[in-house]
């Protein structure tokens, strides 16, 4: 190796010194590389593990679900309303209210005060679960307390033209 950098070195014209400098200098520009690329390599991972713990909650999917065509709810739900206690012995964070609560509710067809309305009440609506639920209270707060319109709903994300016809059905603006 001594033999190759020395060769190097009167083919390029420069000293010893000016060799061994310019050695060191790609030695340290190699290692910053490996270094940056580490750490970047690290950052994806952490950014990879954050997006999976902000994947859709349950709620979300359940709600979801509810307003898929083609899915039979009623199934679903009977395969998870009596689940085994030994399903749940061995799982953290199951409890039997948290698979009850995957059950469709019953069809709905009575009117909610949308400006007095509690999230409980509004999940008996057809299509709006709890994320929904909380959505319509945040977005009642923004506006005051108060909706006067219904096509104010639009401004919600997740509704559309035709959950704001479920809406019209049962909620009123008093």
């Amino acid at each position: 190796m001594k033999e190759f950098l020395q060769n190097l070195s009167v083919r390029l014209g420069i000293t010893r010194a000016e060799m061994t400098a310019v050695t060191a200098l790609l030695l340290f520009l190699v290692l910053g590389g490996v270094i940056r690329y580490g750490s970047s390599v690290q950052e994806a991972d952490k950014l990879i593990r954050e997006a999976e713990r902000t994947k859709f909650s349950e709620a979300e999917v359940d709600s979801l679900l509810r307003l898929a065509p083609g899915i039979d709810l009623t199934a679903m739900a009977e395969e998870s309303a009596a689940p085994e206690a030994s399903d749940l012995s061995g799982r953290e964070g199951d409890s039997p209210a948290r698979h009850q609560s995957r059950i469709p509710k019953s069809k709905f067809t009575g009117t909610v005060a949308f400006n007095r309305a509690s999230p409980a009440q509004l999940q008996q609506i057809p299509g709006i679960g709890p994320a929904m639920a909380k959505r319509l209270i945040g977005f009642r707060a923004e506006k005051g307390g108060k909706v006067r319109q219904f096509d104010d709903f639009l401004d919600v994300k997740g509704i559309g033209k035709k959950k704001l016809e479920v809406l019209k059905k049962h909620l009123t603006l008093e």
